[in-house]
């Protein structure tokens, strides 16, 4: 009759897969890192301004603003919008480099 066979020991674990392959250094760019963490920012906040426009019509359409408080919003917009291309500006990034592509679901933002 064969014995049976023996466990493992915990001795004979070999090292975990990530420790193997680990570099060794990691080259960043700090230029790079700093204008793409910018440009994630923006993206951000492009979308979150997008959003209230919209959310700004709708009730505008649903007639639930009072004409000082549209006013108020579309100068709130505007200014908004201003300074987000200066920001771009200031940057180097265009408005398609805040456009993530999604892949398959397309882009992050609506075109135009």
């Amino acid at each position: 009759m064969t014995p049976p066979p023996s466990a493992p020991s915990a001795d004979s674990t070999p090292p975990a897969p990530s420790a193997r392959s680990a570099p060794a250094r990691v080259d960043i760019d700090r230029d790079s890192v700093g204008r793409d963490l910018v440009a994630l920012v923006l993206t951000v906040v492009e979308l979150l301004r997008q959003l209230m426009e919209r959310q700004a019509i709708r009730r505008i359409d649903a007639g639930g603003l009072t004409d000082d408080q549209i006013e108020r919003i579309g100068t709130t917009l505007m200014l908004l919008d201003q300074r987000m291309a200066e920001l771009c500006d200031q940057h180097g990034l265009t408005a398609e480099d805040l456009n993530l592509d999604l892949g398959p679901l397309g882009t992050l933002l609506p075109r135009g």
